[in-house]
């Protein structure tokens, strides 16, 4: 049984994450789990702070807690309604970061959305939980995803780690595609430590889990990548991109690679990041 968690930003309607990540589970036959999370009330309240002001504050998140812990029927009963057999509604209190790392040790994929209105949905909050929290995200974009499906699937290939453990991570929705584009890039050697001979083949390790991809050169030098990957998986009419994240923490804050940068935030397709 393959487990998806998806970030829910509202817990009073279904936003397009939870739309995808749900029909998602469907086309897998997955189980679901919805997932709302609120600051506690640590973060909502002044560091001066009247005491009529603190009881304020907690009453609004006892209020906030009640409304959502009433999703949970609604929610599982859409789900049932979309033929998903096992749904789960949580809801959280806390740090979403925090929160989503620890939900996420029994879940296979984390369903996020990038959506400029909602907190935790801008390019720069979604890097910092596609590059912490430690499964590979599917991050749905501002526009209506009109059909969810896997029939073509577009992977960006440069050779790099990250680039290995997204096509690892995706092979239950590669195995399903009736197409695959691998759209190679300048490689990136990484393993500058260790030499390996034979080096991975990528059509090898495919071609083993039952996927049969053909290979297409990006022509572009690495500050093009993003948009060149963009462009391609747009005229193979890509249903999916699957990518490495590359990033690293600098000063308390996670730094985006170029491509990957580009991609989050320009992608007008679910892409599937893997750090």
């Amino acid at each position: 049984m393959y487990d998806i968690l998806i970030n829910t930003l509202s817990h009073e309607n279904w936003s397009r994450g939870a739309q995808y990540g749900t029909q998602l589970a469907g086309l897998l036959q997955a189980s679901v789990t919805g997932a709302y999370v609120y600051p506690s009330p640590l973060y909502a309240t002044p560091s001066f702070s009247t005491p009529e002001l603190i009881e304020a504050v907690l009453e609004t998140c006892r209020t906030l807690e009640a409304s959502a812990l009433a999703a949970e029927r609604p929610f599982i009963d859409w789900a049932n309604g979309m033929g998903i057999e096992h749904a789960a509604w949580v809801v959280g209190q806390g740090n979403l970061p925090d929160a989503l790392v620890q939900i996420a040790c029994w879940h296979d994929l984390l369903v996020l959305e990038r959506n400029p209105g909602w907190a935790w949905s801008s390019p720069s909050d979604l890097a910092s939980l596609i590059l912490s929290v430690g499964l590979p995200c599917i991050v749905v974009p501002p526009q209506p995803v009109l059909t969810v499906a896997l029939s073509r699937v577009a992977i960006a290939w440069n050779g790099a780690s990250e680039a290995i453990r997204a096509v690892h991570a995706a092979l239950p929705l590669l195995q399903r595609a009736d197409e695959v584009l691998l759209l190679r890039g300048a490689p990136k050697d990484t393993f500058q430590e260790v030499t390996w001979k034979p080096p991975f083949d990528i059509d090898a390790y495919l071609k083993r889990h039952g996927v049969r991809a053909r290979s297409q050169d990006l022509l572009t030098n690495e500050h093009g990548a993003g948009e060149a990957l963009l462009e391609q998986s747009d005229r193979f009419h890509a249903d999916l991109l699957v990518m490495g994240a590359y990033g690293h923490s600098r000063f308390s804050e996670w730094a985006l690679g170029g491509a990957t940068r580009d991609v989050l935030s320009n992608a007008r397709l679910p892409v599937l990041f893997r750090h």
